[in-house]
């Protein structure tokens, strides 16, 4: 049985206009096409300046389009990003297309505990439910309970990178897009990591991510994409 499309690019493009260079043009994806199926996890390989990271944040829809669709199945019909209304965007995040990133957005005086429950209160889950979830998600990601109740802004890298993965985590959704969300962790909360994105793929999520760390990278991928760098116009 086949599994079901989540995630179409059809001939991609993204470049930025260099003001300061009089107006050149800096190429970053051309003529991108990718498919991304339910219960898979596509890796971005391609050296530094490909345009990995662009290419997730143009997904997502925090870049505009040079050129192309971004095709995702959202309540079961197809919605270009590309065009989509900001109302729309907003949508699909919400219910469809989640994103981590390797930096954890930091919110001064909200706990750690409250910062990973947050995603889940926002769908209306009860919030002695949310609380209990979001520990439970924080004990999985190794953070120490004397942490939960303080802000994240003075944990470590590592623990910043955690939280920022727990509340990613937290709310199952259609698409994962992950950026590098491994970068600052050891080898053992690297494997925890790998056992989530397992276990997301199992309930049917299509996962798209770049992990620089060839180990990781070899644990999760279930094929890869690769990409060159181009040249500025």
């Amino acid at each position: 049985m086949t599994a079901t499309l989540m995630l179409e690019l059809r001939d991609l493009g993204k470049s930025f206009e260099l003001h300061q260079q009089h107006g050149a043009h800096l190429n970053v994806l051309r003529g991108v096409n990718l498919s991304l199926h339910a219960g898979e996890c596509v890796v971005l390989s391609g050296p530094s300046g490909a345009g990995k990271s662009t290419l997730l944040r143009v997904i997502y829809a925090n870049y505009r389009t040079s050129g192309g669709a971004v095709y995702v199945r959202h309540d079961d019909r197809w919605l270009d990003l590309a065009s989509a209304t900001p109302h729309e965007v907003l949508d699909v995040r919400r219910r469809t297309l989640g994103y981590v990133s390797q930096f954890l957005r930091v919110i001064p005086r909200v706990s750690a505990l409250d910062i990973v429950a947050e995603p889940l209160l926002r769908d209306g889950m009860d919030e002695h439910e949310a609380r209990e979830r979001a520990a439970a998600m924080l004990r999985r990601v190794n953070i120490p309970e004397r942490l939960w109740a303080l802000p994240p802004g003075t944990f470590s890298g590592g623990e910043q990178q955690r939280v920022n993965i727990a509340r990613g985590l937290i709310v199952p959704r259609p698409i994962l897009l992950l950026d590098e969300p491994t970068a600052s962790l050891d080898a053992g909360n690297r494997a925890v990591v790998a056992e989530l994105l397992a276990e997301a793929r199992a309930a049917g999520s299509a996962v798209l991510g770049i992990f620089h760390d060839e180990a990781m990278r070899d644990q999760v991928a279930t094929r890869l994409f690769t990409m060159q760098a181009l040249e500025a116009a």
